[in-house]
């Protein structure tokens, strides 16, 4: 086989490895938009700041040391402690439940019924003033986040494909993990909200709200739910990300990468947004190894808008979104 070939698959092995965590980001956009019919912009933020988070209480961290020191003009830092991932993950997980009930009781309570653009600006804002306290809480420096994920060169991968096709593949050991991870959600998610009594009350509510309260459906504990199972889904995916390129204020610019993945899978659909996210990975790099060399290369940066944008002239609600027909 054609070394050419060969390493052409090894690209595109890496980038469903790829699709699957921006899969991970589109989780969350779905969860909270098949909910309440709002379009989270500050999802990506959610999982900058779940990961911020994540690293300030392993590593013991006094939140908001700057302000504090800068008030009271101590020199406080470290608590002088760490503490398990595990246990770590479990507190980050309280705090995405407090900041979900926050979201709701301060917010999305006062915004009932009210148009989606409304609903959208709210997100936008939501999204700015947790990147603003997140950076006060945690600080703005780049950290590395270490929870025990295996990292680097999958060495059986390597010497198993080199002695069948003597080419070696390279893949990474968290990206394998990722994926994993990510296939568990989607059968979780997709059996939550098909089979359970609070997923079914989670799509009343998006159809109508009033309707889903005139039946006694409580809006406030089902958007505290949702945004709770969505934080949860950041914080996984800030994980994913943050093991892989550290924590940083960049991290929440993945969000952008999951929209044409909405774009291609339908903003309703959870297997939609693993399949778009997929597609998206795989299509910008097979696109960036065939193509970019002709065209001077970075196309990784704009592929992805192109695709979806092709998409949304010829399908727009996506592979599998609803159609919707509005008769007049």
């Amino acid at each position: 086989m054609p070394e050419t070939l060969l390493y052409a698959i090894e690209v595109m092995t890496n980038g469903l490895m790829a699709g699957v965590l921006y899969a991970l980001v589109a989780l969350g956009f779905v969860l909270i938009y098949k909910a309440s019919g709002i379009f989270n912009y500050a999802q990506g933020v959610m999982a900058l700041f779940s990961a911020l988070t994540l690293v300030g209480i392993m590593d013991g961290q006094v939140p908001f040391a700057h302000l504090i020191n800068a008030v009271f003009g101590t020199d406080l830092h470290h608590f002088g402690w760490t503490l398990p991932a595990l246990l770590s993950i479990i507190l980050t997980m309280g705090v995405m439940v407090l900041l979900a009930w926050a979201v709701q009781r301060f917010i999305f309570r006062h915004l009932v019924n009210q148009e989606p653009i409304i609903l959208f600006m709210a997100t936008i804002g939501l999204a700015y003033f947790m990147e603003g306290f997140g950076d006060m809480m945690w600080g703005s420096d780049i950290k590395k986040l270490d929870v025990g994920l295996p990292q680097g060169m999958n060495s059986w991968i390597d010497e198993t494909t080199f002695n069948a096709l003597g080419y070696g593949f390279f893949i990474d050991n968290l990206d394998i993990v990722a994926a994993v991870v990510a296939t568990v959600l989607v059968g979780v998610l997709v059996a939550f909200s098909q089979y359970t009594k609070q997923g079914r009350a989670m799509r009343a509510v998006a159809d109508d709200h009033q309707a889903a309260l005139s039946v006694g459906i409580s809006l406030n504990f089902i958007w505290i739910m949702v945004w709770s199972v969505a934080g949860f889904v950041a914080l996984v995916a800030g994980v994913m990300w943050g093991a892989k390129s550290g924590v940083q204020f960049s991290l929440s610019l993945i969000a952008l990468k999951a929209l044409p993945v909405l774009m291609l899978g339908g903003f309703t659909s959870i297997p939609g947004a693993i399949v778009g996210g997929l597609i998206i990975g795989v299509g910008e790099k097979l696109f960036e190894f065939f193509v970019g060399p002709m065209i001077g290369g970075a196309t990784e940066n704009w592929f992805a808008y192109v695709l979806a944008l092709i998409f949304l002239v010829f399908r727009p609600q996506g592979l599998f979104g609803e159609k919707i027909i509005e008769r007049v």
